[in-house]
């Protein structure tokens, strides 16, 4: 990063220094905010913000380019802006601005055009500081200069509302558009937009655009319309005269938009002022007066209409839900009204364009049949009749919530999360709950959660009879995933809920059947003019040539009725597809062929809408990988980073449409293909019910979706839900974000032999993680140490490089893309072998190429270079890697100067409101924290990513934590970034970070935080392989000491404590070199084991049967046990394993819990059948186990939970081994015993 070049001096004296880019001029102006996440073109021509320097709080702009100036329609009106002349702002300030965009329509960058039309931009801001600053002082003025100010005295700022900015702006003549149109529509050019001209002629109107103080003439035209603009509306005299001799008359219909409705309002008599906070973005939520109904809209203004002015015959027509300012009124019986939104958007949601419908039919009555009540018109058109069956006829007393059952590949811990969720809105409701869920290490199944609890199998049997006991009148089937859903489609088919009276709350089961059956989902969507991915079956090859011909090659072939895709694959010509077609045929009779949309782009919607056909969208994602890898496996990022307002709120538009077609009542998500080189797009599939990626969503924006749709299941509206995060504003709004997100599914193929490590159209991840930053490198590199603590970022040296792994993709993708860069691939080469969009891999790019410049530099590094090191996501410990030093020197040079995370807040609207959240993330890309550090709290580490061994039990025991922590009145802190997780749910604890579990990040927010010490015994594996770090740094570690822990975890050290103190173990040897070791088991007889230090859940741990085998299981085994000792052990046969949970105090047992394995000792205790209490052990051997407990408690001076193998054979019993945390038994026994 080069020294800063360009500087933003504020009024109040705060200079800010970033660097140039655009035009080089000094430039003052109003400094003004917008939180639109899309729309940069269309808002830097809008000349609204006429001499105002705009800070778009969205910290990556410019992704997408520039359209083309030049392309015209119909009517000679620029396509792709707002105005003719180009950029109407002052100056750009951004957080970061891309040179190497990626779209379709690019035709050159932000930079290039901003500097051709000689506007001035700077990046390298805080711009959420700058916006809580802008927030807080209400306006402020500021200035773009080259040389840091020194003489502050002599700096004046000039104030341009002082100015006549609409004479400015305005047209000096008139100009007509559409000439042959009708009807005539005189529009007042305030700083129009001009989509407001284009929905008037698309609709077969005539416009007269006239200047602002343009001598009206009532003859020449049929409606008048006052548009929007910059400013005061007290500047603008002469416009308010011409429309008062206009409503005197009373003969022509009047609307108005922004300003527009400010001006009309003055000229009935009432007073406007000037806001606290501007209302600039594209979420906010507006009601109607007539219906209740809530819209999302545009706006950008600083001034408001006093609507307690308003005289007699005068009613506010919206109201803002967030603020209650008036954003509409209209006229009881006259045909005029106007509003303070901008309806014709873009930027921003196209929910109210109607309101061109309604003014036009008034235009057109009046001239026919003369006068109509535009105000009843409105309200007509705005009414929606509820459907009978998606309002409870009254509120149900009791209501049945279905969960997921066990955890599988595909559903895990975020059903566990979804219905804790539901549970509390019910509570809030003062509504019993009834819980059946036989998961019993689920959050969900604790004590003082649900009412009632049963362990018991989710099928219709079982539900019956929980039904018939409990008679509940509502049951709730969308919070368990598709094990509840089909059980409850099971259950409506064989009329079960109609015989008991129960009924379904929330989205109607026939919706759920109409989106779950791929014919009938592609018949329903096709009513609405929309289209799923079109394909074709057929019975031969010739009727197989004949379907591709009409849809086009490429084509993908599958045989129907087949598993795992037997006989499919992609043919891009007729020979090809003649070969697959032979192929297939002869595994089933019919042939499926569908267009291949394979390298197009996969986005999604996550949808909420309530029986009063309130609807939004909270939150777009896009994936990093192309359509054919299902989304589950994908990396996702949010909010989309490729796409221009027109494709975003194209396909929002169309996300509402299917939503509101298929009657959803509460939260949806919808995908699509969208093809990269056109607006074309297809719908792939809608999912009724919470998913995976609606947990992603509700982490992802702070929105808690589970527990919005729990309360509109019962009815209640979404404009009366309070936003949880700001307290103050309301449910019905769609976040803004002003960070980035990224999402990375975490595979653990590598326990399975023989699987393949391809993925694809199959969900094969165990888990994911999110990792959130103010730029897209800090967290995908974040994500990527998430998701394996071996890993330290996007590392080229991580995996070899392989090209077919580059276009079959494999679960070690990433780490071949680094390596592909490392070995100079070009982003264009890549991008035609993986088809990830360009500006992904540009993206990536950067961090290769500073990676190699960190490996040239070598140590030491200038602050400079560290600085930028850890803005695009570098830790300590990669930066040390790559310059050939130590993870505690990078650190000791890092904070000597001074560098440390910032901590922002996710406060769901991008600083636009103050909110109280504790929902944190720790960024570089910053300059102030967003909050204070009191000191004084508890920090409780979680378990991470859910792999196989370590999934939803580790999250139980940390939430039973931070529960206990709170009744004992300890403010916590919770640091984990699993988004399945109820722990990282932010009421949960008093400050939740969603952070990395390293010993970087713990010891930053340890420090920063001042806290009061560190729980590790929680989180399962991965807070305790980071004990020791943390205490040689002298970091306080709460319960047993981290010299105990190591104790246990290193096999070689607990093997001698064990002989010193003679409890008797399996014989055993340290590995030192493989000479010794075939030694050690030929003595000892096969067959032996070999066991790593510091693993989860028996990672290469393996049965030597012979010489041979010993060789290949050490091999892998010092692979994951680099630093630790590796330990040789006599394996036994056909001898019983016991497990012992325990927790102690002080090396004390307070209390402890004996289970059994059913099967024989050699099946790991993960995998076993356990039974407590236990079954077949003697009270001798209880006694002895109860003696071994109190032995190592008290060798290990355990304080907290702790948990024990051992192994009983010819009535010896021998310790296998002992981990100082809880284990994945721990909720079993708790819940058994309880």
């Amino acid at each position: 990063m080069s020294s800063p070049n360009c500087y933003l001096v504020l009024e109040d004296n705060t200079i800010l220094p970033g660097h140039a880019f655009g035009a080089k001029a000094p430039v003052d102006g109003e400094v003004v905010f917008q939180t639109g996440m899309v729309g940069y073109p269309e808002s830097m021509t809008d000349r609204s913000y006429r001499a105002q320097i705009l800070v778009l709080t969205y910290p990556l702009i410019g992704n997408y380019g520039v359209p083309d100036e030049k392309e015209l329609d119909e009517h000679g009106l620029p396509v792709n802006f707002e105005w003719f002349e180009g950029i109407t702002v002052a100056a750009l300030v951004v957080g970061e601005v891309c040179e190497s965009p990626s779209h379709w329509r690019a035709k050159q960058t932000l930079s290039q055009w901003m500097e051709g039309h000689g506007v001035p931009g700077i990046s390298g801001i805080d711009t959420r500081a700058l916006t809580k600053k802008i927030r807080e002082n209400g306006s402020i003025l500021g200035r773009i200069v080259y040389e840091k100010p020194t003489n502050f005295g002599s700096l004046t700022f000039a104030d341009p509302n002082l100015r006549n900015l609409v004479a400015e702006c305005s047209v000096k003549e008139p100009r007509v558009f559409n000439a042959t149109g009708t009807p005539r529509i005189c529009a007042i050019d305030c700083g129009l937009k001009l989509n407001q001209i284009k929905c008037f002629v698309s609709r077969g109107a005539r416009v007269d655009l006239v200047p602002w103080n343009y001598p009206l003439k009532e003859e020449e035209f049929d409606g008048l319309f006052i548009s929007n603009g910059p400013g005061d509306p007290v500047v603008c005299k002469d416009t308010v005269t011409q429309i008062q001799r206009v409503l005197k008359n009373g003969k022509k219909p009047i609307f108005g938009i922004c300003l527009g409705h400010q001006l009309l309002a003055t000229a009935i008599g009432c007073k406007t002022y000037k806001m606290k906070y501007g209302n600039r973005g594209h979420n906010l939520p507006c009601v109607h007066n007539g219906t209740g109904r809530c819209f999302m809209t545009s706006q950008n203004h600083g001034f408001a209409v006093d609507s307690n002015t308003l005289p007699a015959e005068w009613e506010p027509l919206f109201t803002n839900a967030n603020d209650n300012t008036n954003e509409g009124i209209i006229h009881t019986s006259k045909p005029y009204f106007s509003v303070q939104f901008h309806p014709e958007h873009t930027a921003g949601p196209e929910d109210l364009e109607l309101l061109f419908d309604i003014f036009l039919d008034a235009v057109k009555q009046k001239s026919l049949t003369g006068d109509v009540s535009l105000r009843q018109n409105l309200i007509n058109r705005l009414t929606y009749q509820p459907k009978y069956d998606t309002i409870p006829e009254k509120r149900p007393r009791k209501v049945l919530i279905l969960g997921s059952g066990g955890l599988s590949i595909g559903q895990a811990g975020e059903f566990d999360y979804s219905g804790a969720q539901a549970i509390k809105a019910m509570k809030e409701e003062k509504i019993q709950t009834v819980l059946i869920n036989p998961n019993i290490a689920t959050v969900q199944t604790s004590k003082g959660l649900a009412d009632k609890c049963y362990f018991l199998p989710l099928t219709p049997e079982y539900v019956e009879q929980v039904i018939q006991a409990e008679r509940p009148n509502g049951v709730l089937l969308t919070f368990g995933g598709q094990t509840a859903l089909n059980c409850g489609v099971e259950l409506e088919r064989a009329g079960v809920f109609e015989k008991y009276n129960v009924q379904i709350l929330g989205t109607p089961i026939q919706s759920i059947i109409e989106t779950e059956d791929r014919k009938i989902f592609a018949d329903r969507v096709a009513e609405i003019g929309e289209c799923v991915a079109p394909s074709e079956a057929v019975y031969s090859v010739e009727e197989a040539l004949e379907a591709a011909k009409r849809l086009g090659y490429p084509v993908m072939a599958r045989a129907a009725f087949s598993l795992g895709g037997l006989g499919s694959g992609f043919a891009d010509n007729e020979r090809e597809l003649e070969t697959l077609a032979h192929q297939a045929l002869a595994h089933s009779s019919q042939l499926i062929i569908d267009k291949s949309l394979k390298g197009w782009k996969e986005v999604e919607y996550e949808v909420v809408r309530d029986a009063y056909d309130n609807c939004i969208t909270v939150c777009n994602m896009e994936n990093l990988d192309p359509l054919g890898i299902h989304t589950g496996e994908s990396i996702v990022v949010a909010p989309s980073q490729t796409l221009s307002n027109k494709e975003y709120n194209m396909l929002r538009s169309t996300a509402l449409k299917v939503i509101r077609h298929f009657g959803v009542v509460g939260e949806c998500n919808i995908q699509y293909a969208l093809n990269p080189h056109s607006e074309e797009y297809y719908i792939i599939e809608v999912n009724a019910r919470l998913s995976r990626s609606s947990a992603l969503a509700s982490k992802a924006t702070g929105y808690p979706l589970a527990y919005v749709a729990a309360k509109l299941a019962l009815g209640v509206s979404l404009p009366s839900i309070k936003n949880s995060v700001t307290g103050v504003t309301t449910a019905c709004f769609e976040p803004s974000l002003d960070y980035c997100v990224v999402k990375i599914p975490r595979w653990d193929l590598a326990k399975f032999i023989r699987v393949s490590k391809n993925i694809g159209s199959s969900m094969k991840s165990v888990g994911e993680v999110m990792a959130i930053g103010r730029n897209f490198e800090e967290a995908f590199q974040k994500a990527l140490r998430m998701v394996d603590g071996g890993v330290n970022g996007f590392d080229p040296d991580q995996h070899p490089l392989c090209k077919e792994e580059l276009t079959e993709p494999t679960d070690k993708r990433p780490f071949v893309l680094a390596a592909a860069l490392k070995a100079n691939y070009g982003v264009e080469e890549l991008h035609q072998l993986t088809k990830i969009d360009r500006w992904f891999l540009n993206k990536m790019k950067h961090i290769i190429e500073f990676h190699n410049s960190l490996e040239e530099t070598g140590n030491p590094l200038s602050g400079a270079q560290i600085l930028q090191a850890k803005q695009i996501g570098f830790s300590d410990k990669q930066i040390a890697e790559a310059i050939k030093s130590t993870e505690l020197a990078v650190r000791k040079q890092r904070q000597e100067l001074g560098l440390k995370p910032f901590v922002k807040q996710i406060d769901t609207v991008a600083g636009e409101w103050p909110a109280a959240t504790n929902y944190l993330y720790h960024t570089y890309n910053a300059n102030e924290h967003d909050l204070e550090f009191p000191g004084g709290f508890t920090i409780v580490v979680g378990s991470g990513v859910y792999r196989i061994g370590s999934s939803v039990e580790f999250d139980w025991c940390a939430v039973g934590c931070l529960r206990e922590l709170r009744n004992l009145g300890k403010p916590t802190i919770m640091i984990n970034y699993n988004p399945e997780t109820v722990s990282t749910d932010y009421d949960m604890c008093d400050r939740l970070y969603f952070e990395e579990i390293s010993f970087e990040v713990v010891m930053d927010v340890y420090e920063m935080e001042n806290s009061e010490g560190i729980i590790l015994s929680m989180g399962g594996q991965l807070p305790n392989n980071i004990a020791m770090d943390l205490h040689r740094q002298q970091a306080k570690v709460l319960g047993t000491s981290p010299e105990s822990i190591d104790s246990a975890e290193n096999r070689f050290k607990f093997s001698r404590m064990l002989d010193r103190k003679g409890i008797l173990q399996p014989r055993w040897k340290e590995l030192t070199n493989l000479k010794s070791a075939i030694e050690f088991c030929e003595e000892v007889g096969y067959p032996c084991l070999v066991r790593p230090s510091y693993v989860l859940s028996g990672a290469a741990m393996n049965v030597a049967y012979s010489n041979q085998d010993l060789e290949t299981y050490l091999n892998a085994a010092s692979l994951v046990s680099k630093e630790h000792p590796v330990v040789i052990s006599k394996f036994l046969t056909e001898a019983k394993e016991i497990d012992v949970d325990a927790v102690a105090a002080d090396g004390e047992i307070l209390c402890m819990a004996v289970s059994e394995h059913v099967e024989n000792a050699g099946v790991h205790s993960g995998d076993a059948t356990l039974v407590t209490p236990p079954q077949d052990l003697n009270h001798e051997t209880l006694e002895t186990i109860k003696r071994i407990t109190r032995d190592l408690a008290a060798l290990l001076d355990v304080t907290g939970p702790f948990n024990m193998q051992l192994i009983a054979k010819n009535n010896e019993l021998k310790v296998i081994e002992c981990n100082v945390r809880v284990s994945r038994s721990f909720p079993f026994v708790s819940k058994t015993l309880d």
